[in-house]
């Protein structure tokens, strides 16, 4: 698919994490016409409200990164929100693309809709195959409709109105514009914040939920980006000979993975924080381990750029010069 540069590309979700990873990652490659919305412009669970956005506007392709996300704690505390406005969000969206004639889409997905015991690494052909992890199986539940509805909307139209719906699974991503909340953050941010304010603090330990046992992959949300675009602007002939109809979602990991334990002292590496770290195996561990594989993607031809040692780095940078994430 040619690459056209004043195309109209719709990124929904750019204030949050990967969508405006995604803005960078576009506007550096020279695209020049990107619409965005805040939430306070257009509520994506409002059906009206989308309704009426794609009509004005009209765009050539679609990023839907928008999503209501958050940690274990988050994901057990909101469950109904968790589901219902995720699916929300992505029925509208994908739905009015379609009604307005969008082309191409890309639907961001998440590690979490793979089976609690699946198979290691997860493959994509992983999907369905088991039982969720309780955790957070509403908001899984969730992105596996997301992937569903792009193929179903590809099996009923992609020959007669020409669309062509995507979607990427990202493992565990972290980086600039992150969530730093103390209760509903991810792991990575949740660490940043502890060391660095165990740092402030000069707390002689900081305590790590769990038992520092289970392992997680992380990918830096700019090597995401390069990612998504990468997928959105494969020919259709090259998606379709590493796809299937039914099984069309993309991995999208770093390509290995290490455990909580070892992670909470690259985190500690890269605030400065020197104290002790121990774990309290009374709280959840999740999933015992997550690691995806991304052979897919890479026969494709993408591989990630940036080692966790740098990412956590520019990650721990970012959040320091917006003193505001830590509110």
């Amino acid at each position: 698919m040619p690459t056209d540069l004043k195309q109209k590309i719709y990124v929904a979700g750019h204030r949050g994490m990967v969508g405006s990873a995604i803005v960078r990652n576009l506007q550096a490659k020279g695209y020049t016409n990107i619409v965005t919305r805040t939430h306070a412009e257009l509520d994506l669970t409002n059906q009206a409200a989308v309704q009426a956005f794609f009509e004005e506007e009209k765009p050539d392709q679609v990023y839907l990164a928008a999503a209501k996300v958050g940690g274990i704690h988050a994901n057990n505390t909101f469950p109904a929100e968790f589901i219902y406005q995720n699916l929300m969000m992505e029925a509208n969206v994908i739905h009015q693309a379609f009604v307005s004639g969008v082309k191409r889409l890309l639907f961001l997905g998440s590690s979490c809709i793979y089976p609690k015991l699946a198979p290691q690494p997860m493959s994509e052909d992983a999907l369905l195959t088991g039982k969720l992890e309780p955790t957070n199986e509403p908001y899984a539940i969730a992105k596996i409709a997301g992937i569903k509805m792009c193929e179903s909307y590809n099996r009923q139209y992609g020959d007669s109105h020409g669309i062509d719906y995507r979607s990427v699974m990202p493992t565990n991503l972290y980086g600039p514009g992150d969530n730093y909340h103390p209760e509903n953050s991810h792991v990575i941010p949740a660490l940043i914040r502890r060391f660095h304010e165990a740092k402030a603090g000069n707390a002689p330990e900081v305590v790590i939920w769990g038992t520092g046992t289970p392992r997680r992959e992380f990918l830096y949300v700019d090597d995401m980006a390069a990612a998504s675009v990468f997928v959105m602007n494969l020919d259709k002939s090259t998606y379709d000979q590493h796809t299937e109809p039914m099984q069309s979602h993309i991995n999208v990991g770093f390509g290995s993975d290490i455990t909580i334990a070892e992670l909470a002292t690259a985190v500690a590496k890269a605030t400065g924080y020197q104290g002790k770290i121990s774990f309290d195996p009374s709280k959840p561990d999740g999933a015992p381990r997550k690691w995806m594989d991304s052979s897919r993607l890479r026969n494709l031809g993408w591989i990630p750029l940036v080692d966790l040692e740098s990412g956590l780095s520019e990650a721990y940078r970012a959040m320091q010069a917006n003193e505001k994430a830590l509110n």
